[in-house]
């Protein structure tokens, strides 16, 4: 049983259920991808840190980072580490003052706290061969991953400008449907941070 590391690919809406996201992780150093279907709240609040958006007052991830801080206990790694009737199963691997625990954990809450303390996430060997997926136009992939990442057209400016204005207000009055689909409609005119 070998952990492999991964990257969080992405995020986008789930077609197969209503209201849920996919979440696809990454085999860092293979071509293996992983979605895994998580809430809305836990996606916004992953999306979110990933954007660098800080909201007004902490959600709920944020609270479990800080009550982890202030006992002095850090996120060495997150694991998941079983796939049961379709269910993912993960793991935190927290080290405190003497000893390091493992804590069961959903994958979503536990990838959200990754993000927050920069903590590798891994994922069982034998989860990654049973619901892994290869993809086989990845080269194809990259060509237009590289076409997308082209310089953006000015005529989008103004267009941009308000999208990130409105962002910028749907955090503010902590409306965070609203600001995914902002940020997704600022995804599809290609311009990246």
């Amino acid at each position: 049983m070998g952990k492999v590391l991964v990257d969080i690919l992405g995020l986008s809406t789930s077609p197969s259920s209503a209201g849920a996201y996919a979440l696809i992780l990454k085999e860092t150093n293979g071509k293996r991808k992983l979605p895994i279907i998580i809430g809305a709240f836990e996606a916004q609040s992953i999306a979110l840190e990933l954007e660098g958006m800080k909201p007004p007052r902490p959600l709920t991830h944020d609270l479990m980072k800080n009550i982890i801080d202030t006992f002095a206990v850090s996120l060495n790694e997150v694991y998941i580490n079983e796939l049961r009737d379709g269910t993912f199963y993960a793991k935190l691997s927290v080290e405190g003052v003497s000893e390091t625990q493992e804590i069961d954990s959903r994958p979503s809450d536990a990838i959200a706290l990754a993000v927050r303390y920069g903590a590798p996430i891994y994922v069982d060997e034998e989860v990654l061969q049973e619901a892994g997926i290869i993809s086989e136009d990845e080269e194809e992939e990259e060509d237009i991953t590289k076409k997308e990442e082209q310089p953006p057209v000015k005529k989008f400016a103004t267009k941009l400008e308000q999208l990130q204005s409105s962002l910028k207000e749907a955090i503010e009055k902590e409306d965070y449907e609203k600001a995914a689909k902002i940020r997704d409609e600022i995804r599809k005119l290609g311009i990246t941070d």
